[in-house]
């Protein structure tokens, strides 16, 4: 089988791809003809040793696949050859072949295709698990979403106007503003590059307060961090929740925490892959849920850009630049 690999850690331009041996199921694991992978911002960093968990060298990104089952392991029951699944994997997607924990795979509903069941686990896995279980979002509350065209923010804004609330996005052009608001963004503002000056820093925090009617975010979705998290974190209302979702800006913020005191607000940490390992059966019933929704027409995946398995390093190299609407897969 094919497979693109990291075999230094570096830019994506250094990866290769290469022939493997075919894979093998251990005991609870089925291999899957994988069809198409999502690439989010965790292939980014761990290409460049950058991420929480180590990829021992050389490993191929990936961390969701959507395909076929080819084989399964000792002890699977739930799965058999034939089936179609999406799974959660941590690396191995960029390949004709990978090999998933049979619990962490979900059944892909009648009428979903491989591309778009390959985009959900991941970035609307991470964000329902953000506004509901961490931020507990209630309908009419105002959800302020930063990097809201981008994978996992714009997941949050579809899922936050499903589940009721008034979503306000925030983008770095009016481009990925103007995509935000088909996905069910209100309102929303274009918001400078890092570094941010002072006066960019007020701007973006009166602009906030300005499109909440004064009141602030109730729930404000941060995966970007660096220059943009103090004034949004000015900008919260009382007693809301500050969701810190990750650092695609580059930077990770220092903040001043009597700003928490003040606003009586909750700074809430997001990490959506830990929370499956430590509670699998909760975790991948919401994803059924997702599926479902998915299927019904309630969510709808944007997969707007498609690398095939060569061409993969592109896929990384969209993220890393910041120039992603939506979501990307790479082929096989």
């Amino acid at each position: 089988m094919k497979a693109m690999l990291c075999e230094t850690y570096g830019p994506p331009e250094t990866m290769r791809l290469a022939e493997l041996p075919p894979l093998k199921p251990g005991p609870g694991q089925v291999v899957i003809s994988v069809k198409a992978c999502g690439v989010n911002f965790p292939d980014v960093l761990m290409i460049q040793d950058k991420y929480q968990f180590k990829s021992a060298l050389p490993f191929a990104p990936g961390g969701e696949v959507a395909g076929i089952v080819k084989e399964t392991g000792e002890g699977v029951h739930t799965l058999k050859a034939g089936d179609r699944v999406a799974a959660a994997i941590r690396t191995g997607g960029f390949a004709e072949e990978a090999v998933a924990e049979a619990q962490r795979c979900v059944h892909i509903p009648k009428g979903v295709d491989c591309e778009v069941a390959a985009s959900f686990i991941v970035a609307y896995g991470t964000s329902y698990h953000a506004l509901k279980d961490r931020a507990h979002l209630q309908p009419g509350e105002n959800l302020v979403v930063l990097g809201a065209a981008g994978g996992v923010g714009n997941a949050a804004v579809e899922l936050g106007a499903v589940m009721g609330a008034r979503v306000i996005a925030g983008a770095s052009t009016k481009e990925k503003l103007e995509f935000a608001k088909t996905c069910g963004a209100v309102d929303g503002f274009v918001y400078p590059p890092v570094p941010l000056s002072k006066d960019q820093q007020k701007a973006l925090s009166d602009e906030i307060k300005r499109l909440t009617g004064g009141e602030g975010a109730d729930v404000l979705y941060d995966p970007v961090g660096d220059d943009y998290t103090e004034p949004a974190l000015r900008a919260m209302a009382w007693q809301g929740r500050y969701l810190v979702v990750g650092f695609a800006a580059g930077g990770v913020p220092r903040v001043p925490l009597n700003l928490a005191l003040l606003k009586g607000c909750d700074i809430v940490g997001v990490f959506w892959g830990v929370a499956t390992a430590r509670n699998p059966e909760r975790a991948f019933a919401d994803l059924d849920l997702l599926a479902r929704w998915i299927a019904e027409g309630k969510l709808k995946p944007q997969v707007t850009e498609r690398f095939s398995l060569a061409h993969a390093g592109r896929a990384i190299r969209l993220l890393m630049d910041r120039k992603a609407l939506g979501k990307v897969v790479v082929t096989m």
